[in-house]
């Protein structure tokens, strides 16, 4: 069925919203069914009750403060440089990226590369008022103007969707937890190293450590890359819908696209896998992934299909 852009933004955005329910929900589960194998139902669900909602709170608190730090985290995570307006140079990409904010309804964001000869692209911040657009050299150079114009307006999506935020949230959230399994696990250790009685209420708070400990586990492992992956792809398909309606020229999207699709991958990037999700096509080494859960992004043929369907430009 065709749909015009405002439906493929509108359908993604409720994607998104319960992607992202899932989380807790998914996480909640699986404390409770390991805590079953483990305990009786009645101390599995106390243990829900009881240690759940510091989870929550500890997660809670440190996406808070690593919110306000998140964009300059992944810029460096990058070794993205801020271009200066002054360049002659660089004042072309300046003026498109001010064209497209203005089109977009929006403010003019800060303008970084990041020195890599492939073709990427990538947004970040916490509001459209202090958002950042990063762009590889190689895509600065290599896409014509109407192209450069497309990519821009696709990360423009981003940021007037909020999925910037959502970004910076989401993979600090996940650092939290992937802290926060660590800190159980030594817990644990130094439990079970200096405990050495049958002490009733010892034992049992080494088994909840160790039902934490393999729920958070389980959680970071396997289940939330493929929700986060997940989340990444139905964003990906809206901010293409975003560029689409900013520039009213959904063919430089397809065509900058092609070009991406040659050489996407950001060597920098790989050692920062996380980030994969928020760049206009995968930057990472392909060769990494396992089965395609890796995978962050639609494929390429998908989202050309998807912008060729589009009505109303």
């Amino acid at each position: 069925m065709v749909q015009d852009v405002y439906q493929h933004i509108k359908r993604n955005n409720i994607k998104t919203v319960l992607l992202v329910l899932l989380f807790p929900v998914v996480l909640g589960m699986i404390v409770f069914l390991l805590s079953c194998a483990f305990m009786s139902v009645d101390e599995a669900l106390n243990l829900i009750y009881t240690a759940f909602p510091v989870i929550i709170a500890i997660c809670f608190i440190w996406t808070i403060i690593s919110y306000s730090c998140g964009s300059n985290m992944m810029l460096g995570f990058a070794g993205a440089h801020e271009l200066n307006e002054k360049d002659t140079e660089n004042k072309k990409v300046f003026k498109c990226v001010e064209n497209v904010a203005l089109a977009a309804g929006l403010s003019t964001p800060r303008v970084y590369v990041i020195d890599d000869t492939s073709l990427n692209a990538f947004a970040t911040g916490t509001s459209p008022d202090n958002a950042s657009i990063a762009l590889t050299s190689g895509i600065i150079n290599k896409l014509t103007p109407l192209e450069l114009e497309a990519v821009i307006a696709h990360e423009m999506g981003h940021i007037k969707n909020r999925d910037i935020r959502l970004d910076v949230i989401i993979i600090t959230c996940l650092g939290a937890l992937t802290l926060l399994a660590d800190f159980i696990a030594r817990s644990f250790s130094y439990s079970s190293n200096t405990q050495h009685n049958d002490n009733k209420e010892q034992n049992n708070m080494q088994l909840v450590l160790l039902v934490l400990w393999l729920s958070l586990l389980i959680f970071n492992l396997l289940l939330a890359p493929i929700i986060y992956f997940a989340l990444s792809r139905t964003r990906e398909y809206a901010a293409d819908a975003a560029s689409a309606h900013i520039t009213r020229n959904p063919s430089a999207l397809i065509s900058a696209l092609k070009k991406i699709s040659i050489d996407p991958r950001v060597e920098s990037l790989d050692k920062c896998e996380l980030m994969g999700n928020v760049c206009i096509a995968n930057p990472l080494d392909k060769k990494r992934m396992f089965a395609g859960i890796g995978e962050t992004h639609p494929s390429i043929e998908n989202r050309i299909k998807r912008l060729k369907s589009m009505r109303g430009f």
